[in-house]
């Protein structure tokens, strides 16, 4: 098809609100700078780090619109764009598309539940021809947030019979077994939900990983990739442990209101702390915490820049 695969670390970037709830569009494309400075080889707007599903479609076209005014490569952007039906998923998947995206990551259509593999393959066959030929899909399996899955024999199937439609996928299970499973697949992209299992999943082929702590750990996450395809395989696998526990460390609190916060904080720009409801902000108290505690096992500062 002519887009080349994003490879290293994609940050689900984080969406910000004005404190009327309207994103802000100004905090949104100098974070998108700042994780490509940091080193990430893409990013993924609107996905679940995104607070996706809190925003409209013409909300997204709009903030996608904004990163590529302000000189942002589409190229190196792969945007959610999974809704619960064809129609919007298909509008939402051209727009991004005609700007030029490298692809868009798309959820199953996770309203009805205990649906059949063929089923959702009949949704996502229908959502191929409705968005073109053209079309480039990363399927995104997140379970423990859709509860609607696409397991690996489903994915092989689309992958088959829409190879240069249906190219990749996000696999946020958080189970090795099943990535490990899907790396198997010939020719499919494969990006883990991590970067825990990065360099495993390295090993077998993966380009990278889409990670939501690249948000704020993205230069880190960056060099394990770079230090890996140097050779330094052992260099890498010391920081991937240290990495590893910054995940962890900041998975114990609520990710997405935690790293706003922290944002908020390394910026000096409360409006960071803003999320849609039915999600809510991190308490002050709460941040200086886990910032303190970042602070002290891995030097990361929250001061204002």
């Amino acid at each position: 098809m002519g887009v080349e695969t994003i490879a290293g670390v994609i940050a689900p970037i984080l969406t910000p609100f004005n404190d009327d709830f309207s994103i802000a569009t100004d905090l949104y494309v100098a974070h998108a700078k700042w994780l490509f400075d940091q080193g990430c080889g893409g990013i993924a707007p609107f996905g679940t780090t995104g607070e996706s599903l809190s925003v409209g479609i013409d909300e997204r076209i709009a903030a996608i619109r904004a990163l590529v005014d302000a000189g942002i490569d589409p190229a190196r952007m792969i945007p959610g764009t999974g809704l619960s039906n064809v129609a919007d998923t298909a509008r939402l998947s051209r727009a991004c598309l005609d700007m030029g995206c490298a692809g868009v990551m798309t959820l199953p259509p996770f309203y009805f539940k205990n649906v059949s593999e063929d089923g959702l393959y009949g949704h996502f066959a229908q959502l191929v021809k409705a968005i073109g030929a053209d079309a480039r899909l990363y399927l995104y399996h997140i379970p423990p947030v859709a509860i609607v899955g696409l397991p690996p024999a489903l994915v092989a199937r689309l992958h088959g019979d829409f190879p240069d439609q249906i190219v990749g996928i996000k696999d946020s299970s958080g189970e090795w077994d099943n990535t490990k499973a899907l790396l198997e697949i010939d020719g499919l992209i494969v990006y883990p939900g991590s970067e825990l299992p990065l360099i495993e999943a390295l090993e077998l082929g993966a380009p990278g990983c889409i990670t939501a702590t690249a948000n704020i750990n993205a230069g880190a996450i960056a060099r394990v990739v770079e230090l890996y395809n140097k050779g330094d395989i052992a260099a890498a696998r010391v920081l991937h442990e240290t990495v590893k526990r910054f995940r962890l460390t900041v998975q114990d609190y609520a990710p997405i209101p935690a790293q706003k916060r922290l944002l908020a904080m390394s910026t000096g720009d409360s409006r960071w702390a803003n999320l849609r409801p039915p999600l809510m902000a991190m308490p002050e108290d709460k941040g200086r915490e886990l910032a303190d505690i970042l602070k002290r096992e891995f030097e990361f500062s929250a001061a204002p820049a």
